[in-house]
């Protein structure tokens, strides 16, 4: 019974672990989504989020799929990122700061644009 425990335990934190990096995973089975390097190069991308938010996991998950590095800041855990997001307007989740542009709401094609 035990060993049953075990095996539903391990499977249900695979299926989370999977769930979490998807985007990263992805990428490797699909590489052609990768935005080109130069565009990664040039890429100055801020995401202010929080961990419950969708629309952040998917903005999230677009990121790394595309292959385009980002910071991340939680604006309930660190005083100084709420600061930062208030000093930019605020006012929803997710906030994304692309090379000075910023995207209010989870939007791929205005993130891809901003990044050109």
């Amino acid at each position: 019974m035990l060993n049953g425990i075990l095996k539903k335990f391990l499977l249900i934190l695979l299926v989370v672990v999977v769930y979490q990096n998807w985007g990263k995973i992805e990428r490797v089975f699909n590489p052609s989504q990768v935005v080109s390097e130069q565009t990664q190069a040039k890429a100055n991308v801020v995401l202010y989020a929080t961990d419950w938010c969708g629309y952040c996991k998917l903005t999230r998950r677009f990121l790394d799929q595309k292959g385009i590095p980002y910071k991340e800041f939680d604006i309930e855990k660190d005083a100084e990122a709420r600061k930062a997001y208030e000093a930019l307007g605020g006012r929803g989740i997710p906030l994304i700061d692309v090379n000075g542009t910023l995207i209010r709401g989870y939007d791929p094609d205005e993130i891809l644009a901003a990044l050109k």
